[in-house]
């Protein structure tokens, strides 16, 4: 069964140190946070400027596109599980700095080509291919880094930390990508997150807080096994399960929604480029309004109301926009995001959180990993569904579903035990061969 409200007492690792104050006192969090803030400015850049490089620089077509985009999504649901399995049978911090470096030296192919004349689809194909597959290494080792990195009772602050980082360079790097595209030229604005890869590497590096030792050699069983084991933690603990439910859900219809947004926005609301462009721009300060909150209204309404009121604010917002016309589009979409993007961050800041603070440390990784390959394994599905319906009653028809599926999003939450809590339960274990968990001593 799931750990009671009265469980034994929080055992943190040994590598913790524990800080008086918030994260500002804690040196090596903050090595990490600046190295993953550059780093995120760094890759808002290369979202615009390699699908720029392609469409214009190599005229691709849209079948191009179409492969371009699904190559930096394949290696999360092709490798996410065995990744989780190497990061726990591994230190974390190796791990993080090689995907950096990996990230660094494959998108700095792209500016060389680019001056030398080499640049081709190929290239940027296989570059997506590779820096797709080690941001799956990187997510996974990341978030299974954190409870070692930060006390406990912290990690909602850092997770918030990282989210603002996050929801800045969505608001400002795109402005900044598509002005270095402008004077540089799109391959060669891929250096500058070459560049910043490197940096994030560099302040790794410098971080010496010891991390938990994993688990030996002898200790170690078949890769399905531990495959295996890392599903059965999220499966088979009532709290992981209900947030891995709810997050999928999500994640589908938004995705249903999502997959004809553009069509909709272009066809039907008359909205041009740079339209388009400034509603997401604007409504990603509803990401920074949902980061600086979600420590807040955790601790003002409790863990579980407010994972609960987040995900169906968000669910809500999406309403806003199969009802727009053209004389509503801007102030619509525009709210619909803002709304939806701050409840969607509060959510992710909170359940992140408590995956980690409720998982033990040996099996970070596949925990993250396994829930990484549920959740997002939906998107293409969502996106498929979307198009058809899209093609069979119209975008906008097609939009409401993915809407009004939605709301039913907060159901998982309601009839689980995540509902009561005010606070992340502690640490439990999966026995071998044992359906749920109990508190770990």
């Amino acid at each position: 069964m799931d750990p009671p409200a009265d469980a034994l007492a929080i055992q943190l690792p040994p590598t913790v140190e524990r800080t008086a104050g918030s994260l500002w006192h804690n040196p090596g969090f903050l090595k990490l946070w600046v190295g993953e803030t550059v780093s995120e400015f760094g890759s808002q850049i290369t979202q615009i400027a390699i699908p720029l490089a392609a469409a214009v620089a190599l005229d691709a077509t849209p079948a191009e596109m179409g492969i371009l985009s699904a190559l930096q999504m394949l290696p999360f649901l092709l490798i996410s599980l065995p990744a989780g399995v190497w990061v726990d049978r591994m230190r974390r911090k190796p791990i993080l700095i090689a995907g950096d470096l990996v990230r660094g030296i494959a998108l700095l192919s792209v500016p060389v080509a680019g001056i030398t004349g080499h640049l081709s689809i190929l290239l940027l194909y296989a570059v997506s291919l590779i820096t797709g597959a080690a941001t799956v290494f990187f997510d996974v080792s990341y978030q299974s880094y954190m409870p070692a990195l930060v006390e406990r009772e912290h990690l909602i602050e850092g997770n918030s930390k990282m989210e603002l980082s996050r929801s800045a360079a969505q608001t400002g790097g795109p402005g900044v990508g598509g002005a270095l595209v402008a004077v540089l030229g799109a391959a060669e604005a891929v250096l500058f997150d070459s560049l910043s890869f490197f940096f994030s590497a560099a302040m790794l590096l410098w971080i010496h807080k010891p991390e938990p030792r994993p688990a030996p050699p002898e200790q170690r069983r078949h890769m399905v096994h531990e495959i295996r084991e890392g599903l059965g933690v999220v499966l088979g603990n009532r709290v992981l399960r209900s947030i891995a439910a709810t997050t999928a859900t999500s994640n589908l219809f938004s995705s249903i929604s999502f997959a004809t947004l553009f069509l909709f926005a272009t066809h039907d609301l008359r909205l041009n480029a740079f339209q388009i462009g400034i509603a997401f721009a604007l409504a990603n300060v509803g990401s920074m309004a949902g980061a600086l909150l979600a420590g807040r209204l955790s601790g003002w309404i409790g863990l579980g109301n407010t994972l609960m009121w987040a995900i169906f604010v968000g669910s809500l917002a999406d309403l806003l926009v199969p009802v727009a016309g053209p004389a509503t589009a801007m102030p619509l979409l525009f709210g619909s995001m803002f709304l939806g993007s701050a409840g969607s961050v509060i959510y992710n800041i909170n359940q992140v959180s408590l995956r980690q603070s409720i998982t033990p440390d040996r099996l970070q990784g596949r925990m993250n990993a396994s829930m990484r390959f549920l959740v997002w394994g939906v998107f293409p599905v969502g996106s498929l569904i979307g198009g058809a319906l899209g093609t069979l009653i119209g975008v906008r028809a097609a939009i409401a579903v993915g809407a009004v599926g939605g709301l039913v999003t907060v159901l998982w939450l309601v009839f689980s035990p995540v509902r009561t809590l005010r606070e992340p339960p502690p640490p439990w274990e999966r026995p071998e061969g044992g359906a749920e968990g109990r508190p770990s001593d």
